[in-house]
């Protein structure tokens, strides 16, 4: 496989966020990993005086199911092109009154409700357990965070994210349990993703762009596709400006302590691990063991 070039910072692109208009000298790059292809081919460019990678989570003509995400291939394919940053666009359902349509929530827990999805790469020969006490990167958080605030979008710092299965949206009745668990937003596809980030090492934060006030508010129609279609134009050009205005913020020299999140987390010994697991994982497991052998 041919030598790829490096990038700085990651951009996954969620629902009617399928293109970053403000990349400069842009160019499409293929990414090959061995779990297989990612969502989409990766827009690369320069932006923020960094350079970046854009990928459409649902590939740009829409057509992969959250639960058919290969999120394996997506983020192992960010390490390969050497992503210190990783930035998350999803739209989401509100379960708060406070969190209208067009509101940013920056969230920094989950709840999985997930049912059919891989979510580590590890097994198959070699066990390693991260923390995800925090999940999110509260750096990256609050750079997302300020950068929307200074462009005028509604804000909302911190908060949890249910993680359903879908492609469903809830029934009244899950919709209403939530919000008793205190949960502030529901989508389809971040929790996984912020795992497999912190498995590579790669810090994480999601903009949770609110579509909708999920099927609780009776005030409020139903959800329907027309309805999240409508707002989703609207968050897309909010979320674009907020990550132009993140990634100039972003200090690549800042110490974060998610880059070495593997240091003390595998406990298969390397002489133990199989040599084609080894070699599977070598973008994520190299610097801890010889990946040759």
């Amino acid at each position: 496989m041919a030598t790829l070039e490096k990038i700085d910072i990651g951009i996954v692109g969620g629902s009617g966020f399928y293109n970053m208009e403000e990349l400069t000298d842009r160019r499409e790059v293929e990414v090959e990993t061995p779990y297989g292809k990612p969502s989409d081919s990766f827009l690369v460019g320069r932006l923020g005086g960094k350079t970046v990678a854009f990928l459409a989570r649902h590939n740009r003509k829409h057509h992969i199911l959250p639960t058919e995400l290969n999120f394996r291939a997506n983020i192992y394919a960010f390490k390969q092109l050497g992503a210190r940053y990783l930035i998350s666009a999803s739209a989401v359902g509100s379960l708060k009154e406070a969190y209208a349509p067009t509101h940013f929530v920056f969230p920094d827990q989950f709840i999985d409700r997930t049912r059919h999805r891989v979510d580590t790469f590890f097994g198959e020969g070699i066990v390693a357990h991260v923390s995800l006490a925090e999940p999110i990167c509260t750096y990256l958080q609050k750079t997302l965070y300020n950068a929307a605030r200074e462009i005028g979008v509604n804000t909302h710092l911190g908060g949890t994210y249910v993680n359903m299965e879908g492609p469903q949206f809830s029934t009244r009745a899950e919709s209403f349990m939530y919000r008793s668990w205190d949960a502030d937003v529901i989508g389809m596809t971040n929790l996984q993703e912020a795992k497999l980030a912190r498995e590579a090492e790669i810090p994480y934060a999601t903009i949770a762009m609110v579509t909708d006030y999920d099927c609780w508010h009776e005030e409020e129609e139903h959800v329907t596709v027309d309805m999240v279609v409508k707002i989703l134009r609207q968050n897309a050009e909010a979320a674009a400006a907020t990550i132009a205005k993140a990634v100039t913020l972003i200090d690549l020299d800042h110490v974060n302590p998610i880059h070495e999140a593997l240091k003390f987390s595998i406990l298969t010994q390397a002489e133990n691990v199989p040599a084609e697991r080894k070699q599977a994982l070598a973008a994520i497991i190299g610097k801890y063991m010889d990946t040759d052998s």
